[in-house]
């Protein structure tokens, strides 16, 4: 027999999504499953910020082909995307030197930034501290989105365009046949495809645990936190600070980062928890904040637990008031995400009998650089030529 579809992509996260969205682009016939009614991982346990401008070189070529899709995306079906940019504030010389650094390699990249000036970035956000900020670097072109409002509709529109799609459906098995993969479900439900491709996050341990446990992968548990909607009050963009400029891809791409770096000018030791300091308005006027990162090994996620930590809340708060000051700084809801990510590669992929390809280990690239990856992906795996 046949198989039924062309692709079967297990896990409707971004990233699952998205390979099923570019597989549907090129005419194939496309199911998606999702062990849930909706994704509950590491999609929509984020800020809702696609900042290809944290990016190294290679990553922001993807996130900014994700750019162009979110954008063509909402022009046809409304999936909550807002451009409205993001800012990076700088708050001593170094992290100002950074700024100008990347401001001119994004030039020659021809990425819009426009360098913003102390009193600029003052007059432009309400509240911004002025004993904080230095300058400013903002990026007209990046958006805001709603995560979970973003993948439910994002399904929707899919649906609409073919794609079939099977929630509250766990895969426990993939099996190889001689024209093609069964996959068999938790429900009794057994389907088949050409291919198949696993982005479901640390979730494919159930299907293939010792691949899993051999993995390169690390797990991190990031804590962040949202606030009541802010009394008459607009955030013009999200805003990244300080503490992102020391850390992000894009940054280290700079002629001056390893100088600061090996001189010690950008050693925390108050950060133990891996804090940034990130701002960023939701759609109903309250202000996401954070966040924490505590990483281990794939064999000791575990230990990562499922408390938050009160003291790890308590500095970003604190923190995040010395940069804005919010008419309001009331929280109305705390979670984390766990992120799993690769130690060495930008991406975990393993290819099992030929035609089951495990892609997952995005880490915290996901909502930024999935679109444009999983374009490239697909085109590989199908053995397309990219254009």
């Amino acid at each position: 027999m046949q198989p039924q579809y062309d692709l079967i992509v297990v896990g409707g996260g971004v990233l699952g999504t998205f390979h099923a969205y570019h597989a549907l682009e090129i005419g194939l016939k496309v199911a998606l499953i999702e062990k849930d009614s909706t994704p509950q991982g590491a999609t929509v346990c984020n800020f809702g910020q696609v900042v290809p401008s944290g990016m190294n070189s290679k990553w922001q070529l993807f996130g900014r082909e994700g750019l162009r899709i979110y954008k063509e995306i909402q022009q046809q079906f409304d999936i909550s995307v807002r451009q409205e940019g993001s800012v990076y504030f700088a708050s001593n010389p170094e992290e100002e030197q950074l700024l100008e650094e990347l401001h001119q390699i994004n030039r020659d990249n021809d990425y819009p930034s426009i360098l913003m000036t102390k009193s600029k970035c003052l007059d432009s956000y309400p509240g911004l501290q002025k004993d904080y900020v230095a300058s400013g670097l903002f990026f007209p072109e990046e958006i805001l989105l709603e995560p979970r409002i973003m993948i439910n509709r994002l399904h929707k529109y899919l649906k609409a365009s073919g794609l079939v799609l099977f929630a509250n459906c766990t895969v426990i098995d993939c099996i190889a046949l001689s024209n093609g993969i069964e996959v068999q479900c938790s429900n009794t439900k057994s389907l088949s495809a050409a291919k198949v491709i696993i982005c479901n996050g640390t979730d494919f341990k159930t299907l293939y645990p010792e691949l899993f446990n051999e993995s390169n992968l690390v797990v991190s548990k990031l804590q962040m936190m949202q606030t009541r909607p802010q009394p008459s009050y607009k955030l013009p963009s999200s805003v990244l600070t300080g503490r992102s400029i020391r850390t992000y891809g894009a940054f280290q791409e700079c002629p001056s980062y390893t100088g600061f770096k090996s001189r010690g000018e950008f050693n925390s030791t108050d950060n133990k928890w891996g804090v940034q300091i990130i701002f960023k308005q939701a759609m109903d006027g309250s202000v996401i904040l954070g966040e924490s990162q505590q990483s281990v090994d794939v064999s000791k996620i575990n230990t990562l637990g499922t408390d938050l930590n009160m003291d790890v809340d308590d500095f970003i708060l604190q923190e995040a008031k010395n940069i804005i000051d919010l008419p309001t700084y009331e929280i109305q809801r705390r979670w984390y995400g766990l992120y799993s990510h690769c130690k060495t590669d930008d991406v975990y992929q393993a290819t099992i009998d030929d035609n089951i390809h495990v892609v997952t280990g995005i880490g915290r690239k996901g909502l930024t650089g999935s679109a444009g990856f999983a374009k490239a992906n697909i085109y590989h795996i199908f053995n397309l030529r990219h254009v």
